[in-house]
């Protein structure tokens, strides 16, 4: 069954508090927002997937099940990360439950595998997935990102390495799709831009079942090594990394969810001091994501992280959206318009803006593990603000280079 029919219920019952409570009456009656989710629940990302959907259905949550006085119906598949199964599940959310937009879904390869599906359906789709290219060369109308590319964030992390940390020789590993792809090029190029050398690149496949023989090929003389590992992956080749004895000879660089708040309690002690790089902490002071993380601990008993803080701003940047349009809920193409020319200030990451491609300007956290009442949490060690999926590129001169990908930028000291 595609309806999550738990969110129904709940929503059906915090309408009719709404109502009691004297909401208006127009509102109460008004045509509902069908939204699609699409999310993983099963397979290597399933515990980012499961984030995604507390966030989301917190949100809805917090707000009566209705955005902006419009009631929510919301459809919730689950894809397993597979693309084959994102594109079945995207006509099915269309032809069978006639979604009026939709959120998700989650990996880059998804995202590619329905980029064409999304423009013939016409369908207003809020992306969490990082594709560089879908807000790129192939920038689809339908498609907004209010997270980041796979290389936005990456790009941060070259220079704080470069300016901050001073390392001169580094190496990466990542997941052998394409978000660790295009996450480890964006490190790479900013980093050796401003004077460092990414001397080795590990490839391991998403599900591989042992990081041991990456771990072995490590080159001994490196300043870091950079992480761009996604779902539980950064947690799996942490333990291992530890286990090898690693751990205080060789600093590591996490991306975007290498290390992220959802893994942190399963690593422990041994992870204080590690630094990552998102545009996501939960310990981001300001009132939207003091009650957001307060609620996910409340409900979850968990901090949110990468995935829960996608979904949630998500839902804040459609319901502004949705509060643009008055009632009109059902004109896709003018949910599109109003997507696309959002901007809002007080989300839990911070200012959220859009370039003319659809995709995110915000704030970008280098963080540090710490230890802080008896829970462990990303702290916000440095701030860069405005950040665009550029960095400081000019973008018609980034766009005309190719996307980023195992080989691009080439790889020009690599060392045996």
């Amino acid at each position: 069954m595609l309806v999550d029919r738990r969110t129904l219920i709940k929503g059906v019952g915090a309408g009719v508090g709404a109502a009691v409570l004297g909401a208006p009456a127009v509102r109460a009656q008004s045509k509902p927002l069908r939204i699609g989710f699409m999310t993983v629940k099963t397979g290597p990302l399933a515990s980012g997937g499961i984030q995604m959907e507390q966030g989301l259905v917190l949100y809805l949550k917090e707000h009566n099940n209705m955005l902006a006085g419009v009631p929510v119906e919301l459809f919730t598949v689950d894809t397993g990360g597979a693309p084959a199964v994102a594109r079945t599940k995207l006509q099915e959310l269309v032809e069978l439950n006639k979604i009026d937009c939709m959120i998700g879904p989650l990996s880059t390869q998804e995202a590619l595998a329905i980029d064409d599906t999304i423009r013939e359906t016409k369908i207003p789709t809020v992306f969490v997935a990082a594709a560089d290219d879908l807000t790129q060369r192939r920038v689809n109308p339908w498609v907004i990102r209010v997270t980041s590319t796979s290389s936005q964030c990456a790009h941060v992390m070259g220079d704080y390495a470069a300016r901050d940390l001073k390392y001169k020789r580094a190496a990466t590993i990542a997941d052998d799709i394409a978000y660790g792809h295009e996450m480890n090029a964006g490190f790479q190029r900013v980093f050796e831009e401003e004077g460092g050398k990414v001397v080795q690149k590990l490839w391991p496949p998403l599900a591989v079942p042992d990081y041991g023989t990456y771990i072995a090929q490590l080159n001994p003389k490196l300043d870091g090594l950079f992480c761009g590992f996604a779902g539980s992956n950064g947690f799996r080749f942490f333990r291992q990394f530890y286990e090898y004895g690693l751990k205080d000879k060789l600093p590591l660089l996490g991306g975007m969810t290498a290390f992220d708040e959802s893994l942190l309690p399963r690593m422990g002690d041994d992870a204080i001091g590690l630094l990552s790089v998102c545009w996501y902490s939960a310990t981001i002071d300001n009132p939207q994501n003091k009650k957001f993380v307060a609620a996910m601990q409340r409900d979850y008993k968990v901090d949110p992280g990468f995935y829960a803080a996608a979904t949630y701003t998500a839902a804040a940047v459609l319901e502004a959206s949705v509060k643009a349009l008055g009632a009109r809920v059902g004109d896709k193409e003018a949910l599109r318009d109003s997507l696309h020319a959002i901007k809002v200030e007080d989300t839990c990451r911070g200012p959220v803006s859009l370039d003319k491609n659809g995709n995110v300007v915000g704030n970008v956290y280098v963080r540090r593990v710490e230890k802080e009442n008896g829970r462990f949490v990303n702290k916000v060690i440095k701030t860069y603000e405005n950040i665009g999926q550029f960095w400081t590129y000019d973008p018609d001169a980034f766009i005309k280079s190719p996307v980023y990908s195992r080989d691009f930028p080439a790889a020009k000291n690599l060392e045996n």
